[in-house]
């Protein structure tokens, strides 16, 4: 972050020691901290120019890179100085003052001629710092530009065409800007000046010559390395294979910053299992387009799209390891649903509650109503369905089992339905027999109690008519008997006793 950077003064970048230059690790390690794209202004020109002045104008601070007006230099080396760029948020300023040129107690220009490579080769924006007037004189002096073709070689294997070589210098540096100090013109006047009249010589190299917006870049750390490791090994440093290693370098760390943004949306946005494979799809596009955007901001030099290619690659893997994991948390997820959604009716079977005639229709009734429910819970995933048919498939031989055991009771259950049913039509029988027998002999009672009582009534009656019968021959003999008295002569008649039998 641009708040990272607290730099309350300059620090040397590449030290300058008996002609010996080398990268001081305290500043490579500021520099590896930044992770914003950075800007580079690097200020160049002969001693007692003004150059740390300018440069501490442009940090917009009075005090800053060292300041000398006797004859001796301040500055050795470079120094730079890291700030958040005042008109680009999101971006560094880094700042670079060099050493004077043409310091005569330096015996030679060889030094001189490898810090202003290194100013060069190290900025996007490079500004040459002079006093007076510009004349040819003053342009002469800039013969470390023309230098650069023996210090530098743009390309592992430079062309033969010295054209084609210097467009080659001109791809890979960085704009170019002169000061004038103490000068009093317009720039449209110096331009027309410069047409008329001074022959720069240096077209080839620096295609833009005025104040220009710069060109972002970060990595800025592994370029000095490349550079001054170049040099204290004493081969010519190779902008082709420092832009190469800095792409290499600064692709690598886009290409993880953008997987890293890939995995944080996923993490975030993901949930698994999703409920169907479009929607974990939908959310790997988002994601996807996300990263591809921060890679895009972050890259350097893409050559043929190599990088994105990777990226793009890497984040097809990461789909495919989401749609795996998302596979496995549904059959997970599916998996502990059927364990609690089911078990208790594995429990039952073991109970034997489904072992009975007709157990089976009650089995699968249940088992729909517990299909039902597994169905109704939510976020279950892709795998939902083959989970579920591959428990059934598992409990085919239970559900088996119960069907033969219902069918196996059912059949005996007809057999002792019959029978019950025989036994109980025997006893129906029986009882409709002893019911017709009772009836029968009540009958028979009541038959026999009306015929004696018929009987009674007909002795009675016969009694009486036998009594009537007795009386009457009773009464008869009486009349008789009165009748045979009353013809009797009265001397003899004599009182007797009758009996009558």
């Amino acid at each position: 972050m641009v708040s990272e950077i607290h730099m309350t003064g300059p620090v040397c970048l590449i030290e300058n020691t008996n002609g010996r230059l080398m990268a001081n690790p305290e500043a490579l390690k500021i520099l590896s901290a930044i992770t914003q794209p950075v800007v580079v202004v690097a200020t160049v020109g002969r001693k007692r120019t003004g150059k740390s002045y300018l440069i501490n104008k442009l940090a917009q601070k009075k005090k800053g890179f060292s300041l000398g007006s006797t004859v001796q230099s301040h500055t050795k080396g470079i120094w730079m100085w890291c700030m958040p760029h005042s008109k680009k948020p999101g971006h560094i300023l880094v700042l670079l003052d060099t050493e004077g040129l043409g310091d005569v107690e330096k015996g030679d220009n060889q030094n001189d001629s490898w810090i202003f490579a290194l100013a060069v080769l190290l900025s996007s924006t490079s500004m040459y710092n002079s006093m007076g007037t510009i004349n040819q004189q003053a342009m002469d002096q800039l013969h470390y530009v023309t230098e650069l073709t023996h210090r530098v070689q743009p390309k592992s294997s430079p062309d033969e065409n010295e054209n084609e070589d210097s467009a080659d210098f001109a791809s890979f540096f960085p704009d170019f800007v002169s000061t004038l100090r103490d000068f009093q013109i317009t720039e449209r006047s110096y331009q027309r000046q410069k047409s008329n009249s001074i022959d720069l010589g240096q077209e080839t190299f620096f295609t833009t010559r005025n104040i220009s917006i710069c060109s972002p870049y970060a990595g800025l750390e592994s370029l000095v390395l490349t550079y001054v490791n170049a040099i204290s090994s004493g081969d010519l440093p190779c902008m082709e294979n420092a832009v190469l290693a800095l792409a290499q370098i600064e692709n690598s760390a886009a290409v993880q910053k953008a997987i890293a943004r890939y995995e944080q949306q996923m993490g975030q946005k993901v949930q698994l299992p999703t409920e169907t494979l479009q929607e974990l799809l939908d959310l790997h596009r988002d994601s996807e387009r996300e990263a591809t955007e921060v890679f895009i901001r972050s890259s350097f030099k893409d050559v043929d799209h190599l990088f994105q290619k990777e990226l793009a690659a890497q984040l097809d893997k990461k789909r495919d390891d989401f749609c795996k994991q998302n596979q496995e948390a549904s059959s997970d997820r599916s998996s502990a649903l059927l364990q609690d959604i089911f078990s208790p009716l594995e429990e039952e079977v073991k109970a034997g509650i489904y072992s009975k005639p007709g157990g089976y229709r009650l089995f699968i009734q249940k088992l729909q109503d517990l299909k039902k429910k597994y169905y109704e819970e939510p976020r279950k995933g892709i795998q939902a369905e083959e989970i579920l048919q591959t428990y059934l498939k598992s409990k085919e031989s239970m559900t088996d089992a119960i069907l033969q055991t219902d069918q196996t009771l059912t059949e005996k259950q007809k057999e002792i339905e019959g029978e019950e049913k025989n036994e109980q039509m025997m006893e129906q029988k029986e009882r409709s027999y002893q019911e017709h027998l009772k009836q029968l002999t009540e009958k028979m009672e009541r038959d026999r109690a009306q015929f004696l009582e018929e009987e009674e009534r007909t002795l009675a009656l016969k009694l009486q008519e036998q009594q009537q019968l007795l009386k009457e021959r009773f009464e008869n003999v009486s009349r008789r008997i009165q009748n045979e008295i009353q013809n009797l002569p009265r001397t003899m008649i004599q009182p007797r006793t009758c009996t009558i039998n």
